[in-house]
């Protein structure tokens, strides 16, 4: 090994690309280090005393909401954020808060799933994002570090072109951290129109852009000619962001950014082609963003199948010989598993045929990779008998199964439903897998089937406000405004009586949740969408001098909503599990144990079996043997026996925990916190982190 090979593997183990020591006591990035892998080498709490675990610490931030953060500990220090984006640091040990930034101002309506970490000598710094701005601040005190940007924050938009100026950019994941530079996930929108999502680093000392890596290649660069002539131009193309994280080999110098679908997400006549990098998990250089290699799991996605976590870096035994590989989860229930350096798969993976879209204009790919191992941890198609038998109304359940479009690939028809499973949200979502030393691989999944179609867009003589509606909102809040509340998408009749016009001002331009802002539009369109929303407009659109380049779409169709398919009585529409979590070797790629995860109270009740719940946030694996997951909808925290899936421990969360707990020890003793902060699903609102030890 060189002298400089060697520097590298000890930088690698020591700093781990943070320029903080990967203390073996804490948790020092999101999700535990730079691979990802949601492991903690700690095993004081074991399978022979979790169930012993008691609450000794709870903190209450005082602004309940929905939180998805993964706290990060470093020096018996927690940092996290609240509902509102505020920034806070607790000590580790009693929950004690030592400072809170609310430099945020409760502007950015998205959620936060945490911040990043990094110290040179004395300068320690948190960078976390909130709107467009990623902003530093000292880890100590938790003030503005000025010198950073301009005055302690620089735009996310710094490196997507000046077409960007009006668009939505935001971040709702911590950037990976290597050397100087953070490399940051951006969130866009999915509708015609959103900005591209290129992959952007910064300096952070100084918050200068470091390098820019084009997903919508640009000519000269690999990938120009998947897309139209000069797609990246294209006003109306935009998506194909990494927003989900990325992982860090330090030692190579490697980023392995996974991303999402090109925009429009759900029509793709105005971006023919296969749409690289999309939808790929991307290996850059992670100190000139130059390309490496790079595996596009969905050709021209037109499903919303973006890559929903970020990878998991591995070392695998395979055919006798030690690899170093990094693992993809994704929101169809394969996993993709390929050696580091080379981008080679590490198991077969077959183009196979799907139908081609009958949608005037739309051109899907002939083919989609499908690989032959690890065994996909989520149904893909269901068959009659698969319809729910709990069911209420499984007579009309198995008449929208007749009538609607199946199989996994199958393209969006107009005015037909297409039964998607698993879901928008997968299958895998954002809370990611873990792994262990072994190569053990530990995700959780949702099984619920989604409803999706197209519609042809709404001609005529429309007022301003509807036609704005429209363009922005239909697609979650429904043509008549009634929204889905089942699937998570409120109703916006009679809003005039709930909510006052500045709130609704505010919402549309900063979002909520997963809902984007919609920055682009002016003042006067705004009160267009109100006066609509409040059946107060009078003027009809065809006589207003209208900003119509923000209205005004080439795709002839709209996404018809996020619909799930749910039962009379709101549970899935098919038969359990609806959730659950699974455990796979990746060295063989063959499953080794498989659970429901959650329950229904009622359900168990009335004599059914654990059916699983939906699920968000990801598990922990430790090295005392035990996987540690929140989650679920019905609000419980799990402990499990990660060698059989043998539930150890539960426990009541005072809210549900849609995040991924983490594990430190301060003083000798062993801490598992987990955020609470309910609101999705339904459930009720929390605004605490709660921490358990053993006595």
């Amino acid at each position: 090994m060189t002298r400089t090979a060697m520097y590298l593997l000890v930088a690698g183990i020591m700093y781990g690309c943070t320029g903080s020591k990967q203390r073996k006591d804490g948790w020092t990035e999101y999700l535990g280090a730079p691979d990802r892998n949601h492991y903690s080498s700690l095993s004081q709490i074991n399978t022979t005393n979790v169930k012993d675990l008691q609450v000794v610490w709870e903190f209450h931030t005082g602004d309940s909401g929905q939180v998805q953060c993964n706290p990060i500990i470093v020096d018996s220090i927690l940092y996290a954020v609240t509902a509102s984006n505020y920034v806070f640091a607790l000590d580790a040990a009693t929950g004690k808060q030592q400072w809170i930034s609310k430099i945020s101002r409760g502007t950015s309506g998205n959620v936060n799933r945490g911040v990043a970490y990094w110290e040179e000598g004395t300068d320690k710094r948190i960078l976390f994002a909130y709107g467009e701005w990623l902003t530093a601040l000292n880890a100590l005190t938790g003030e503005v570090i000025t010198t950073f940007g301009n005055q302690g924050r620089v735009s996310l938009k710094s490196g997507l072109g000046e077409g960007v100026k009006e668009k939505y950019v935001g971040s709702t994941t911590p950037g990976a951290v290597f050397e100087d530079l953070i490399i940051m996930p951006i969130r866009v929108g999915e509708g015609e129109g959103a900005a591209p999502g290129y992959i952007q680093a910064f300096n952070i000392r100084t918050g200068k852009l470091a390098w820019v890596f084009h997903t919508i290649p640009q000519p000269g660069e690999a990938g120009y000619d998947t897309w139209p002539e000069n797609a990246y131009k294209d006003e109306t193309i935009g998506g194909a962001n990494s927003w989900a994280g990325m992982a860090v080999d330090v030692e190579r110098g490697i980023v392995f950014a996974p991303t999402g679908s090109p925009a429009f997400d759900f029509y793709g006549a105005l971006r023919h082609g296969k749409n690289e990098y999309a939808n790929s998990l991307i290996a850059l250089d992670a100190r000139t963003g130059k390309h490496i290699w790079h595996y596009q799991t969905v050709h021209h996605d037109i499903w919303d199948r973006d890559l929903p976590a970020p990878p998991n870096l591995v070392h695998l035994e395979k055919d006798g010989k030690g690899i170093d590989a990094v693992a993809q989860v994704t929101k169809t229930g394969f996993v993709f598993v390929f050696d580091r350096e080379t981008g080679k798969s590490l198991y077969p993976i077959t183009e196979k045929p799907f139908p081609a879209s009958d949608v005037p204009g739309e051109q899907t790919w002939a083919t989609q990779p499908i690989p032959s191992l690890p065994q996909p941890f989520a149904r893909q198609e269901i068959s009659e008998n698969e319809i729910s038998t709990i069911a209420y109304n499984r007579e009309e359940l198995l008449a929208i199964y007749h009538n609607a479009s199946k199989g996994m690939f199958h393209p969006l028809e107009v005015d037909k439903p297409s039964i998607i499973l698993p879901g928008a949200d997968g299958g895998a979502e954002w809370g990611g897998a873990a792994v262990d030393k072994e190569g053990i691989m530990y995700v959780n999944a949702n099984e619920m089937a989604w409803l999706f179609s197209l519609i042809k867009a709404p001609a005529g003589n429309l007022t301003q406000g509807q036609m704005l509606y429209n363009t922005y909102c239909i697609s979650c809040h429904g043509a008549n405004r009634e929204g889905n509340p089942a699937s998570g998408y409120p109703s916006l009749i009679n809003i005039k009586q709930k909510t006052k016009r500045e709130e609704i001002a505010r919402l549309i331009t900063n979002g909520r949740g997963m809902m984007p802002g919609l920055v682009q539009i002016g003042a006067a369109e705004k009160q267009a969408i109100i006066d609509f929303l409040f059946d107060e407009e009078k003027t009809e659109a065809a006589g207003l001098n209208l900003a119509e380049k923000s209205i005004r779409t080439k795709s002839p169709y709209r996404f018809n909503g996020y619909n799930k398919f749910l039962d009379s009585r709101g549970y899935p529409a098919i038969t359990p599990p609806w959730g659950t979590l699974t455990a796979i070797d990746l060295n063989t790629g063959k499953q080794l144990w498989r659970q429901p995860l959650g329950e229904f109270k009622e359900l168990k009740a009335e004599g059914h079996a654990a059916t699983g719940t939906e699920n968000y946030g990801g598990p922990i694996v430790t090295a005392g043997g035990v996987l540690f997951i929140a989650a679920t909808k019905d609000g419980m925290f799990r402990a499990f026996d990660k060698k059989t899936g043998k539930l150890l421990f539960e426990k009541e969360l005072p809210a549900a925990g849609f995040a991924t707990p983490s594990t430190y020890q301060v003083n000798g003793r062993q801490y598992i916190v987990i955020a609470c902060g309910g609101t999705k699903l339904g459930t009720a609102k929390g605004d605490s982190y709660v921490a358990f030890a053993l006595p």
